[in-house]
């Protein structure tokens, strides 16, 4: 693998943005596969949810491209996999759809990466002296390696992602006292389960015994993994930019000549993740309960203003980045097109989409009990006008065509090595619980 030269570069179409390098193991920290292995366990035993019935690969399953192919994922109290995942019943069914879109995990322990989750609610920041801005503020613990290691504590810390309801566990009782409340219970949790605590001991230097172990050190297993993990740089693209002329087909180059050109996708989907981790507001449904502030007037999704507090950061959401896109449908940050093609036209006139826009695309199990909250936000007039004028991209005239071009093109940017992960799911887990 090579860097892309600027004689190849000379040599290949002119775009209206240049073509990023091919993104390659160098654009990655080291990672300790000793603690990947701990974090590939972590990921996907229950152990970490409040009542033990979820866990990270729940939502991030390997055999739904990391994702898990529902518009809202459906949390703590629901049953089955991927889009086969339903509400649950009686008193443990859901009392609520997860907000947004699960994100995709690909790629995202670049080097380049610094900010994270939809509404960029963690970045990378020296403000509370433990290396992040995060939720959390200063009660995040120092010493967590990566916003991967951080960002992995907060599903955890969700009452309708992972921690359930106050009742019903430690867990969720105490991070309604505070957020970093329920972290030194789970990280008890995981050390006295027999098999964690040995791990850790061989595997991170400064721990001589299981009860050194603390959060930050699940945190740090956990970012480890799924940087490993999730990591794809074995696509076509990427073989095109580091000099297979050959590794696109005549379509697909079509396709990226439109992507970096006239379709002027590489506004925000630039530099070698495909992404400019900023925050842009493109008109998509109103779908969900929305990730609500306490004084919102009704169920709605202000995006980044929910973490700056900036009337002019009103619905924008982060760009994502693009590698295996077509493998972690549906799309928008709350999964409102089941299809590329959907998407793409979506981009290239947002209002005309919004208006065509059915309830029927979305990928919502069937949960009457919330349908009044569904898509409340859509068919309240002042939230829908204000949604509407909060728009950052201009339609673009695209045929039939091009879209199709611009499809191949994205297809393009799935990695080989995704069917064969370097760790996949577990046989089995310390906790003895059962892996989904």
């Amino acid at each position: 693998m090579y860097r892309v030269s600027a004689l190849l570069l000379a040599a290949l179409p002119l775009h209206a943005g240049p073509l990023p390098p091919p993104l390659t193991d160098a654009d990655f920290p080291a990672v300790d596969m000793g603690q990947a292995r701990i974090g590939q366990l972590l990921f996907h035993d229950k152990l970490l949810s409040g009542n033990r019935n979820i866990a990270c690969a729940t939502c991030h399953s390997l055999d739904h491209g990391g994702a898990d192919r529902l518009s809202l994922g459906i949390g703590e109290g629901g049953t089955g996999l991927g889009p086969e995942r339903r509400p649950g019943h009686g008193s443990g069914r859901i009392h609520k759809r997860i907000p947004r879109n699960a994100p995709a995990l690909w790629n995202l322990g670049a080097r380049q990466v610094h900010t994270l989750f939809h509404d960029g609610r963690l970045s990378v920041s020296d403000i509370y002296g433990n290396g992040f801005d995060t939720p959390a503020e200063e009660w995040l613990p120092a010493g967590l390696t990566t916003p991967l290691a951080a960002q992995a504590l907060f599903p955890l810390t969700a009452q309708f992602e992972m921690a359930g309801n106050p009742s019903e566990n430690e867990i969720a009782g105490a991070i309604h006292d505070r957020i970093d409340a329920a972290w030194p219970i789970l990280a008890k949790r995981v050390r006295t389960t027999p098999g964690y605590g040995a791990l850790f001991v061989e595997h991170f230097d400064h721990v001589d015994a299981p009860d050194q172990v603390t959060i930050v050190e699940i945190g740090n297993a956990l970012g480890a993994y799924i940087a490993a993990e999730f990591r794809s740089i074995d696509t076509p693209f990427d073989a095109y930019l580091a000099g297979d002329t050959g590794a696109l087909t005549p379509l697909q180059r079509d396709g990226m000549d439109l992507f970096f050109g006239r379709a002027g996708c590489d506004g925000c989907h630039s530099g070698p993740l495909l992404s400019d981790q900023k925050f842009h507001a493109l008109a998509l449904p109103q779908i969900g309960p929305g990730r609500t502030r306490r004084f919102d007037p009704m169920p709605r999704d202000v995006g980044r203003m929910g973490k700056s507090d900036d009337l002019a950061d009103a619905y924008r959401f982060r760009t994502p980045p693009l590698r295996n896109v077509a493998l972690t449908a549906p799309y928008g940050h709350n999964g409102a097109y089941p299809t590329v093609r959907g998407i793409i036209a979506h981009h290239a006139d947002p209002l005309a989409s919004l208006d065509a826009w059915t309830p029927a695309l979305a990928r919502l199990p069937d949960a009457p009990w919330l349908a009044a909250v569904d898509f409340a936000a859509a068919a309240d007039r002042l939230q829908a006008a204000r949604h509407r004028a909060a728009l950052d991209i201009a339609p673009i005239a695209l045929s039939d065509a091009d879209i199709t071009a611009l499809e191949s093109f994205l297809h393009a940017l799935t990695g080989a090595s995704h069917a064969t992960p370097r760790f996949g799911k577990p046989s089995a887990v310390p906790s003895g619980l059962p892996v989904d």
